[in-house]
């Protein structure tokens, strides 16, 4: 298996996603884009295609964040969807995805940054690939905005303040608001980078302050993820 990441920015390293990797030795390349990398010419040699989170949106321009070129990494997602190749975003990666698909990004009706559960919707238990995660799991935030929905897509979770927290696209093409990468490191990483955590984690509902974040053993929502993982290879693989 050939797993291309795509990264914004340092801090949002793809944590538990490239732990999986590594564990199963599969073949692993990056577009490091902050360090200006450029993104695959096709998609020919990727199997499975994740797309990582970032401070930016679909709509950043390129004036606004130089080394973000939102259209160039729609193209590639929609070259790896048509060419029947698996595809997981992450926050941003999410966003990316269902504008690639058409379905314009939204605001989140909350701001959400911490360890919050998310619930299963009726598809999501119908869903095989994400069934055992079980009705309710802790699970990372970081984020202010939320994938758009396709006339296809399905919602399978939510959380209290988000109402689209992963949604699959089709069989192999799956977008997490959610951060279930999340491990210690990665957390430290975020905190650094986010401006006055503490006065956020007073202000809004769903900010928790950096001790509390933390404090969290991130180890069970990393299980869950590597089983997803597993299986949507499983999925690629039967094709």
């Amino acid at each position: 298996m050939n797993i291309h990441f795509i990264q914004h920015e340092t801090f949002e390293a793809p944590g538990a996603y490239l732990n999986w990797a590594k564990d199963r030795n599969y073949t692993i390349s990056f577009s490091k884009v902050y360090q200006n990398d450029p993104l695959p010419d096709s998609a020919d040699f990727i199997d499975l295609l994740i797309v990582m989170g970032g401070p930016q949106s679909p709509d950043t321009t390129l004036e606004e964040c130089p080394h973000f070129n939102a259209d160039a990494e729609m193209a590639l997602i929609q070259k790896c969807i048509s060419a029947k190749k698996a595809v997981v975003g992450v926050c941003l990666g999410s966003q990316l995805i269902g504008q690639a698909l058409g379905a314009k990004f939204n605001h989140s009706p909350e701001k959400e940054i911490g360890v919050f559960p998310i619930t299963l919707t009726e598809e999501g238990k119908k869903d095989e690939k994400i069934n055992h995660f079980g009705s309710l799991l802790n699970v990372g935030h970081w984020h202010n905005d939320m994938p758009g929905l396709t006339p296809e897509s399905k919602v399978l979770a939510f959380s209290e303040g988000c109402p689209a927290q992963i949604v699959s696209y089709s069989n192999l093409v799956y977008g997490f608001q959610c951060h279930m990468e999340l491990t210690t490191e990665v957390v430290s990483l975020l905190i650094e980078s986010e401006d006055d955590l503490v006065s956020k984690s007073k202000k809004y509902k769903f900010v928790q302050n950096p001790e509390t974040i933390l404090s969290y053993d991130f180890s069970e929502m990393n299980t869950k993820l590597f089983e997803f993982l597993d299986k949507l290879v499983s999925a690629y693989k039967a094709l």
